[in-house]
């Protein structure tokens, strides 16, 4: 059964995804809102994503999809692990959350083809709410780089905080990049993404970002070397140009990375690793080993946990590590195993970011950014749906010669 053509209030459906995903804690704005009415805004935007997407597909036809199987089975896992209220009522209104996300993919993959359009639609979205981070950057310096984060860029509009505006801009500037390289953007489209965007990620220090964006890149145009000239050329020119700047301006670089901190505390991944070790370290039990203490804020002892495999481990126990990880494997795997394409590709760079990012960002047991990156990867790794046979179409619809009987 084919999906048909995209109705244009999927993208809306899809904004209406990133908007939720936003989060409702960060810097201070420059016009102060309360946490309550974000999270109003968020959380109505989610349940508004939901309904469009039910609106849109009322028979609920969906296409069958490994990835939001597995999400289902974490959502099981989380409702699990959050029923006996170790961390709260919070928790099951978190699981209800993911239980309305899962649901509005759900809806939206019968339009999983395999093509870019929902690529466009993220990158328009995200690139969107770069936009926001810019005016407020003009509207306000001190307000957008202020001394709390060490003078990294921040949302003067909305409160974002340094590592998710990094992130934004990395994942639109790799999937830009790879549709300039496919031809499937012109040169003046894509510098008016990139351009901006590479200057609001300096702007905010983040070193995963920054590294995701390389190594992602660099895997996914690794896949396309065989088959694109244009991806050959990129990748030598990058590679010239990542030398040059790695002898002509090393200590540049060193200090833009370390921010200002020791090599004692960057070692220490800026503290993260004593909050990891004590989460490691706390008595469990067997209960708690398995499915965790239930979906909670992604902190431990009161400080962020900053990683999502403990965080997962922490609120999903084990079987969620084991379901977050069989996420991974199944669209690296099925990435692999598809034949070079521009698609392929931006799935590549979106897993190897995702996978990057996981490391010192949390985000993959719960609605998030990460799982909406994710999404899209599935949506473009999603083999082409099969075209309804002419017998099953209204006969208006059935060109005049193919009416006609094919016997004299």
């Amino acid at each position: 059964m084919g999906g048909g053509p995209t109705p244009k209030i999927v993208g809306t459906v899809w904004g209406l995804l990133v908007l939720n995903t936003l989060g409702s804690a960060g810097a201070k704005t420059i016009v102060p809102l309360p946490r309550s009415l974000i999270q109003m805004v968020t959380m109505g935007a989610l349940v508004a994503a939901f309904a469009l997407a039910l609106a849109v597909n009322l028979r609920l036809r969906i296409r069958a999809s490994a990835y939001v199987f597995l999400l289902t089975l974490l959502l099981v896992t989380s409702v699990i692990s959050s029923a006996n209220l170790e961390s709260g009522f919070g928790a099951l209104f978190r699981c209800a959350r993911l239980a309305l996300f899962v649901g509005t993919l759900w809806l939206l993959s019968r339009w999983w083809d395999g093509d870019l359009t929902f690529v466009r639609h993220h990158i328009r979205m995200y690139f969107a709410v770069l936009g926001s981070v810019a005016v407020g950057l003009v509207a306000s310096p001190g307000a957008a780089l202020p001394d709390l984060y060490g003078g990294r860029l921040v949302g003067a509009l909305w409160p974002l905080t340094p590592p998710q505006i990094g992130q934004y801009a990395a994942v639109i500037i790799g999937l830009t990049v790879l549709l300039l390289l496919g031809r499937r953007t012109d040169r003046v489209s894509a510098a008016v993404v990139i351009v901006p965007s590479l200057v609001l990620l300096a702007l905010t220090h983040t070193r995963t970002a920054t590294l995701g964006l390389f190594l992602g890149l660099a895997l996914a145009i690794g896949s396309l070397l065989l088959t694109s000239a244009a991806a050959r050329r990129f990748f030598s020119w990058a590679v010239l140009c990542a030398t040059v700047a790695a002898v002509g301006f090393a200590s540049l670089l060193q200090a833009w990375f370390l921010r200002g901190q020791s090599k004692e505390n960057f070692s220490s991944l800026t503290g993260r690793a004593k909050v990891w070790d004590a989460l490691l370290a706390a008595p469990r039990t067997a209960g708690q080993k398995w499915f965790g203490m239930g979906l909670g804020d992604k902190s431990f002892g009161g400080l962020p946990i900053d990683n999502s495999w403990l965080a997962v481990y922490n609120e999903q126990g084990l079987v969620g590590v084991t379901l977050v990880a069989a996420i991974i494997i199944v669209l690296g795997g099925v990435a692999l195993l598809r034949p070079p394409s521009l698609e392929r590709a931006c799935a590549i760079f979106l897993i190897s970011y995702c996978a990057i990012a996981s490391y010192t960002e949390a985000g993959l047991g719960d609605a998030s950014p990460y799982l909406l990156h994710l999404a899209l990867a599935a949506s473009l790794l999603a083999a082409p749906a099969a075209a309804a046979p002419l017998a099953t179409l209204p006969p208006r619809h059935i060109p005049r010669w193919a009416r006609r009987s094919e016997v004299p």
